[in-house]
């Protein structure tokens, strides 16, 4: 061999070497990062539920901690030791399988039944919930775009009006079916008219999103694909789906526990769920949710929740908390022009979604408590908030200073939702006997 062929075979071995020394150090600062966020997350949940606050709410504010608005700000060289640009890589595949693992799970617990019966309730509350928050967003992206540091210069008007409107209509869905399982709603008229309106509410965001990521150069065909396929899928699902689901429901009744087989074929369908959500440009969390709620009920749910359940809530949903916290700078809002767009943004949004959501339940005959729970579910941003943002950011629309407003809109209004609830809602279900102590 010549002096070029051992040069080749010495340069493959180092860049060889070099590789599997970087996945070790990977793999190493994924085990400590993990151990501190689950430690984090659990003294966050520990504190927050002394002032009623859910485990996820608590998860998404220990993940902003974390990142540079706060470790970062107090101890840069830390953080930056712990969580190093390239390990981001690690934590983003599992953050999406967590928040995908968890909608999966969320699906389960949807009660379709119900959901038929409140249908143009939810859809009013729906509509209301997109329409009024749209509009305060035309209003205010006029202002907002003269601002440096908010919205790409690529970005036109009208994108941007779609963006924020979305931005600002979208709903914590995770969430909100969090804290109606929590509080033992989850077949009530309440629980059943929040879970729906959110289903549909946050399924219209997406749509928008598609279209302002189609018009903002990724070609139209995106659009298309994310409508049409979203459709197709969702009535694949809700009437196709649950016939082609039914032989495996019946097997695990048979056998009396959900077996390993049986939990990887579930596991299997929720990845290629997942997958076409993604490859048609919804997210992939609309994929698991739609696929947990054609499940047949029964012990297949029941022993899915208690399998799976544990894990992807403990182990896998911090991650994506952590995730967004490590991208969330909120020390650009450092001045009173940009605390100034904070206050307004904040105003607008609970404005043009609680308030608006309040406003079409009492319209459709719903008493003042019920419709004021309902604004007040509809109004947190939680989870389905950073989702969006994160992919507004990664795909160069927005900029860290929008990205942190909107962030912040999300902590305050996600904060807002469960003392709000519990002094509107609380008492009156109390009384009658319906609402159940916090899990």
């Amino acid at each position: 061999m010549g002096w070029g062929g051992q040069l080749t075979g010495v340069l493959i071995a180092s860049s060889t070497y070099a590789y599997k020394m970087l996945l070790e150090k990977l793999a190493a600062a994924f085990f400590l990062q993990m151990a501190i966020i689950l430690f984090l997350c659990r003294v966050a949940g520990w504190i927050g539920r002394r002032f009623g606050q859910p485990q996820v709410v608590c998860e998404m504010v220990a993940g902003v901690f974390l990142g540079p608005s706060l470790l970062g700000w107090l101890a840069p060289g830390l953080q930056a030791q712990l969580f190093p640009p390239e390990s981001l890589r690690v934590l983003y595949v599992g953050a999406q399988m967590g928040v995908g693992l968890y909608m999966f799970l969320v699906g389960a617990e949807f009660r379709v039944d119900l959901f038929q019966g409140r249908l143009r309730s939810a859809a009013s509350v729906s509509i209301a919930g997109m329409a009024v928050p749209f509009l305060l967003g035309a209003a205010l992206t006029p202002w907002l775009m003269q601002m440096p540091g908010l919205f790409s210069p690529k970005a036109t008007q009208w994108e941007a009006t779609l963006f924020l409107g979305a931005a600002m209509a979208i709903t914590a869905f995770p969430m909100l079916a969090r804290i109606i399982y929590e509080r033992g709603l989850s077949g009530t008229p309440l629980g059943t008219l929040a879970l729906a309106a959110g289903a549909i509410d946050d399924a219209a965001a997406w749509c928008v999103l598609a279209v302002v990521l189609a018009s903002f150069g990724k070609g139209a065909h995106l659009a298309y694909w994310a409508i049409g396929g979203g459709i197709t899928y969702a009535l694949f699902m809700l009437f196709l789906g649950r016939r082609l689901l039914a032989p495996l429901g019946r097997s695990v009744e048979k056998s009396g526990t959900l077996t390993p087989t049986h939990l990887a074929i579930l596991l299997m369908l929720f990845a290629l769920a997942a997958w076409a959500m993604d490859a048609i440009g919804i997210h992939a969390v609309f994929g698991g949710f739609l696929l947990g709620a054609a499940l047949p009920r029964g012990t297949l749910t029941r022993e899915l929740q208690r399998q799976v359940e544990p894990f992807a809530v403990v182990f896998l949903l911090p991650m994506f908390f952590t995730f967004s916290g490590l991208r969330t700078r909120l020390d650009t809002v450092n001045s009173w022009e940009m605390l100034g767009v904070a206050l307004v943004v904040l105003a607008a949004s609970v404005l043009g979604k609680g308030v608006a959501c309040w406003a079409a339940a009492r319209l459709n005959g719903e008493d003042q408590p019920t419709a004021l729970a309902v604004g007040t579910l509809m109004n947190s941003r939680g989870l389905m908030e950073l989702i969006i943002l994160n992919i507004g950011l990664q795909n160069g629309f927005i900029e860290s200073g929008l990205f942190s407003v909107m962030v912040l809109m999300a902590i305050v209004t996600t904060l807002m939702t469960s003392p709000l609830f519990e002094w509107v809602y609380g008492r009156k279900a109390r009384q009658e006997g319906r609402l159940g102590a916090t899990k």
